[in-house]
């Protein structure tokens, strides 16, 4: 099974895009398959935060400040990759030994990502790197597969873009970590071990009883001890814990809403606002074990945190009391900030954050009742993106900013350049190449309308384009 899956929260960053939508998500921030763990995600934070600190105000680092052999950290778990011969067929400029010895290509001669063993993890990058020339942006990634050996491997990753010029992204630098899952035979046999040790009875012998000590008065009196046992039906069901379902190792993103174990909320009659807090906070975890981006899971958390808002509105007091023990302030221009801060934790990726504030905010104002929101937004027009970017129009609106005057274009970097290139004709493109093809152009203060040039061979991008343009 192929699961991919978008961002790291823990960059704390906006530079690396998850395109939150898409059906194969994602999206998101922000956790791993169970095996991998911290270590592995600080391996991609060290590697992002090494590429942030060569950025120097460019657009790209350049490919000149890269030696992986210079970073013992996660050198040896890196590769990268040379696009400037062509992007259909990269070629390996550094395979890091680690990852070589995974991919069973420590002896092998390999000049191009062609001549990497098939079914290897080093081959799974293909799923992944044209994103990152479409995105223009380092992209974070997770997921499962079955590999050359008959092992499923869980891998972490992230990909880095680097330029020669920087204007093209012409190398990417890749770091991956993994871990392999025990096969289905031998965890089969150790459960088997396990129920047969449970049922044995010598697993349920008893230690004869201590004679009475000089504590006699204490825990280990016969007063001390209930006469009569609780009976089992007054005794609290067990709630911790999310079911497990196995699914076919070679799935490709496929989400059945069944395998997705959302916790129940209890009687809302009986429930305080400790309560509905919990029950936010467990349906946001429940998102993050189910994938990170999995659209039903993570709307339904969202959904919970707008029905502990409304909670929080019956009963103030309370909730500036979880406020300050949570050390959170109250925010009287963003009140929903500390409601998200409060479900998904202080320290979640703040953009995140600011997006469900922003779908809180419309809930209220829109009068959606509680146990609705999850609902409103799967049947919303762009889904979650689409209510925040509607929160946000009514906000300019309301605060009577011309609906001309909002921020647009590319990063000022980016525009300087561009303004710097030469005006072109459009008889100056030529006529052979593919057949369709994106050509940028820029209107000028004087309103004059310039070719700027075409962008070849960029079939993510175009499919992007035409997407926008098609509607």
């Amino acid at each position: 099974m192929d699961q991919m899956r978008g961002t790291f929260g823990a960059f704390d960053t906006d530079e690396i895009d998850v395109v939150e939508d898409e059906p194969a998500h994602s999206s998101a921030d922000d956790a791993p398959p169970p095996a991998i763990g911290q270590d592995e995600r600080r391996m991609q934070v060290r590697a992002y935060n090494f590429w942030a600190g060569l950025l120097d105000e460019r657009s790209f680092p350049s490919i000149e400040d890269l030696d992986p052999d210079l970073l013992p950290d996660f050198g040896p778990h890196s590769v990268l990759l040379d696009f400037s011969h062509g992007i259909e067929d990269p070629r390996i400029g550094y395979l890091g030994p680690k990852l070589a010895a995974e991919c069973d290509a420590a002896e092998m001669d390999i000049d191009r990502l062609s001549d990497v063993p098939s079914r290897s993890l080093l081959s799974r990058i293909t799923d992944h790197y044209m994103q990152i020339l479409a995105n223009q942006a380092p992209i974070g990634f997770e997921a499962e597969f079955v590999n050359q050996r008959g092992a499923t491997i869980l891998y972490r990753g992230i990909l880095l873009p680097f330029s020669s010029d920087d204007e093209t992204i012409d190398f990417i630098f890749g770091v991956i970590n993994w871990k392999e899952m025990a096969d289905s035979h031998s965890a089969d046999e150790l459960l088997l071990e396990i129920d047969q040790a449970l049922d044995s009875p010598l697993a349920v012998s008893r230690r004869a009883a201590d004679g009475l000590t000089d504590w006699a008065d204490g825990p280990g009196t016969p007063a001390a001890v209930d006469s009569e046992p609780v009976p089992h039906k007054d005794l609290p069901a067990p709630t911790f814990g999310l079911s497990h379902v196995e699914r076919p190792a070679d799935d490709e993103d496929v989400l059945d809403l069944d395998e997705v174990a959302f916790p129940q909320a209890p009687d809302n009659a009986d429930m305080a606002l400790g309560d509905w807090l919990a029950v936010a906070r467990e349906m946001a975890r429940a998102a993050r074990a189910s994938e990170d981006r999995t659209r039903a899971a993570l709307y339904e958390a969202v959904s919970r945190a707008h029905d502990f808002a409304l909670a929080a509105a019956r009963e103030p007091a309370d909730f500036a009391a979880l406020l300050e023990d949570a050390g959170i302030a109250m925010q009287d221009r963003a009140p929903m900030t500390p409601v998200v801060k409060l479900v998904f934790g202080a320290d979640y990726d703040k953009t995140r954050l600011t997006e469900y504030a922003a779908v809180l905010s419309l809930a209220q104002r829109e009068g959606i009742p509680q146990g609705a929101l999850a609902g409103y937004l799967g049947n919303a027009e762009g889904g979650l993106k689409g209510v925040v970017a509607a929160e946000r129009a009514h906000r300019r609106a309301a605060s009577g900013v011309p609906q001309d005057e909002r921020p647009r274009g590319p990063r000022l970097a980016i525009a300087r350049k561009l303004r710097a290139l030469a005006p072109q004709d459009f008889t100056a493109l030529s006529d052979r190449g593919e057949e369709f093809a994106l050509v940028m152009i820029r209107r000028t203060e004087a309103g004059e309308v310039v070719v700027l040039g075409e962008v070849p061979g960029n079939t993510p991008l175009i499919e992007k384009a035409a997407r926008e343009l098609i509607g």
